[in-house]
């Protein structure tokens, strides 16, 4: 006995798509995570590179930096952990995945085209992380997030344009503006969402 296939209609097919943009903004939008964690940490490092450039002679103040390494690994084993428990990865996930992997690799080019000039790459790392904000924002639907990556660009004009004096603030700024507010403002969304 062969088994007939339902033929669904328009509007059952506009259900199911619905549906299945829902869960992969909501899969996506689980992210604050990242944005509170890395907000956290690059605060933390900028803020101490800020002042023990401003209030010390240390030399290398960019040596904090390497406090980000461990981040990678806590990053990447929370990614790991989530990803095993989800069912299905759709395909806008993968790419939101892949926006921010393409981040860290072109982060990492950076610092070795900039190896010897460390005091220098901050505004270009403002301006990289502006995309992969901006278009997150864009693909959870999420306002807070987009305002984020302008901001990101906004400081990193202002970082290009004034001494070091000001210009070693518009780190620990953008990512309040960038990271954390949203993070939190999505956090908070997904409390409600949740109840």
């Amino acid at each position: 006995m062969e088994s007939e296939e339902k033929i669904m209609t328009g509007e059952e097919s506009l259900k199911i798509i619905t549906q299945m943009i829902n869960k992969t903004k909501g899969n996506i939008a689980q992210g604050s995570f990242h944005l509170l964690f890395w907000g956290w940490l690059i605060l933390v490092c900028s803020l101490s590179e800020f002042i023990l450039y401003r209030f010390t002679d240390f030399n290398n103040v960019w040596f904090v930096w390497f406090f980000t390494i461990p981040g990678v690994f806590v990053s990447l084993i929370y990614g790991f952990v989530k990803g095993k428990k989800a069912s299905v990865h759709t395909y806008a996930e993968k790419l939101y995945m892949w926006i921010w992997l393409g981040f860290a690799f072109s982060v990492v080019v950076l610092f070795i085209l900039h190896i010897k000039e460390m005091s220098s790459v901050g505004k270009y790392i403002l301006m990289l992380v502006g995309l992969p904000t901006f278009i997150s924002g864009f693909v959870i639907k999420f306002r807070p997030l987009i305002v984020g990556g302008i901001a990101f660009w906004i400081f990193a004009i202002i970082a290009n344009f004034t001494g070091p004096d000001i210009s070693g603030l518009c780190m620990p700024l953008a990512i309040v503006t960038g990271y954390l507010v949203p993070g939190y403002l999505l956090k908070r969304k997904n409390s409600h969402d949740a109840v």
